[in-house]
Parts: C-alpha cells; structure tokens; sequence
C-alpha cells in the first residue's frame, strides 16, 4: 500500500512538535531556555471544554487582547512615543483616564513599558479598577515576545520582572478565571527570572521554592545559594532569611552565626518598615539571643563592608 506525501508530511508535522516539546523539557535543567508558552489570549475559555457542574461560579471570559480595555475610545496618537508623551502630561495634570487611554494605545503598539506598567496598575488598582487577570494578560505578553531581552538591559529588567509576576500568579492562581494553581509553571517564572536576567526577586523566590521544595526537590544549599545572589543585590527579604539560614545553619549549610547577624542587619537597614515588619523582628530577635562576642563581631563585618564601599572607585 503507498502513502500519499500529504500523508507523510502530516505525520512528520505531528512527530516534530511532539519531539521539539521534549527537547524543550530535557534543555529545561540544563540552562536558560524561555519557558513553554504562557497560558493567555489564545486559550479557550475552560466553559468551553467542560460543561460547568450545577452552582459553579462562571469564569471570567477571556479578552481578545491584553489591550482590550474597552471602557474608553482608545485617541489616534500618531505613534507610540507620542502616546507616551501624552501619558506624563495627563499624569502630571492628573487626568488619569486620559494617561491610561494614552498608555493603552502605546501598549497595543508593543510598547514594552506601557505594557508593564499597565500590568502593574491593574495588578495594585492603581487609577484602574483592580483586575488580575488583565495584569496576567499583560505580564503574559511581555514574557511571550521578549524571552530573550538582553540582560542587565532596561528592557531586560523589565522582562525579568515580568516572569516574576507570572510566578506570583501561578502560585496562587486567578480565582474565576482559567489561570489556575500551577506550582510547575510557577517554577519555571521564577527559574527563568532568576537564572537568565538575574533578577533579584525572582531568586528570592526560587530560594524559597528550594527552601519548601515546592515545584521541585528540597534542597538547602539550594536555596542558600539563590538567596545569597539575591542579598547580594541589595533585595531585603533576601538578606534576611540568608542571614537566618547562615544563624541556625541547614542540611548542607554550615552555621555561621557572625555572618548570620550581619546579613539580617543589612537586611534591616534596607526594609521597608511599613511593609516589611518582619524583617526588623527577625533582626531585634536574633540580636537580642546573640552572644556579645557575636554582635561584636558581626557589627565589625558591617562596618568593615562600609568602609570599602566608601573607598571604591565610583563608576
């Protein structure tokens, strides 16, 4: 019996995708390869797979873009640049249904900071109605276009903390939309945020996913290791529970107290004090437990640090 060519080239197209996905995969522990797709506009809405069972809350439908606000008529700005412009001047004058208009059109030119900071105001409900699935929208886009932004770049930082964001959402899903739990694919965000931008959030957050082996094995030195980068950047609550790790010591890291209290005081002096209390509790608590020859010690690490960041050469 002959195959037709079509016949063949179809089967090839199937076995190739199925083959790329599985290259995709094993290259995942190996290095800095982009995720797999981000769940956004192109899904089906869930209701349309599944028949919802009686008394089931009914999802959010899906917009056609992450742009698709339709509360006001997007202003034909003769580029995006100009949009943008008309954002810091209705902002500054505090139209502020004028500069999300501006930023909405800017960000459907695939502007990547209008983008993002229309994420961030959906996300926080800052001058727009709060609405995390727009935010995931949003975040979704920026990460499926811009994978491989250049690093230590603004754009770079931009992106990474985009798969930050992402991260978040998966940890905790959407309620009544069809962003679910997802601790895997939470992974990933943050793995990706973390290994190829380097951002420090995003290594803050896979710390503690090693730290609770969420998304993947437990594993102290791990853990240790993310949180180090991330402390090392200057990200608080990095330093903090470095600092507590290096205090108690961990399968694998050895008790350092000295080292320890340091870290949590330079996590203090870089806390936020309204909305990172726990950090300066952490920090009176493990001060005041300390031995004298500890603190002692600790404080002359800090001050030593002080010094010779003073004395280095400003670039």
């Amino acid at each position: 019996m002959r195959i037709s060519e079509t016949t063949i080239a179809a089967l090839l197209l199937v076995l190739g995708g199925q083959q790329a996905a599985w290259a995709q995969d094993a290259m995942g522990a190996r290095g800095p390869v982009p995720p797999r797709p981000i769940p956004g506009v192109a899904l089906p809405e869930p209701g349309a797979l599944d028949a919802p069972s009686a008394g089931a809350a009914s999802l959010a439908p899906s917009p056609d873009a992450p742009a698709a606000h339709t509360a006001l008529p997007l202003v034909p700005f003769s580029s995006a640049r100009d949009a943008i412009r008309a954002w810091m001047r209705d902002s500054t004058a505090g139209n502020q249904a004028g500069a999300v208009r501006a930023l909405e059109y800017a960000a459907a030119q695939g502007h990547l900071t209008a983008q993002f900071k229309l994420g961030r105001m959906y996300a926080g409900g800052e001058g727009v109605p709060a609405n995390d699935l727009k935010a995931f929208e949003y975040f979704s886009k920026i990460a499926d276009e811009n994978a491989d932004a250049i690093p230590g770049t603004a754009n770079g930082r931009i992106v990474g903390s985009a798969f930050v964001a992402l991260g978040g959402y998966f940890m905790d899903g959407i309620k009544g939309s069809y962003v679910r739990p997802n601790i895997d694919r939470a992974f990933d965000m943050f793995h990706y945020a973390a290994s190829y931008f380097g951002d420090p959030e995003g290594q803050y957050n896979l710390g503690r996913l090693y730290m609770n082996g969420q998304g993947t094995r437990r594993d102290a030195r791990q853990a240790a290791r993310w949180m180090k980068l991330s402390a090392e950047k200057g990200y608080a609550p990095a330093r903090a529970v470095f600092g507590d790790m290096l205090l108690r010591g961990a399968e694998g890291v050895p008790r350092q107290p000295v080292l320890g209290l340091m870290w949590l005081s330079l996590a203090r002096e870089s806390a936020d004090p309204d909305r990172e209390t726990w950090i300066i509790e952490r920090h009176d608590t493990a001060f005041s437990t300390a031995s004298a020859s500890d603190r002692t010690a600790a404080l002359a690490l800090i001050e030593r640090q002080q010094v010779a960041g003073a004395r280095a050469p400003q670039r």
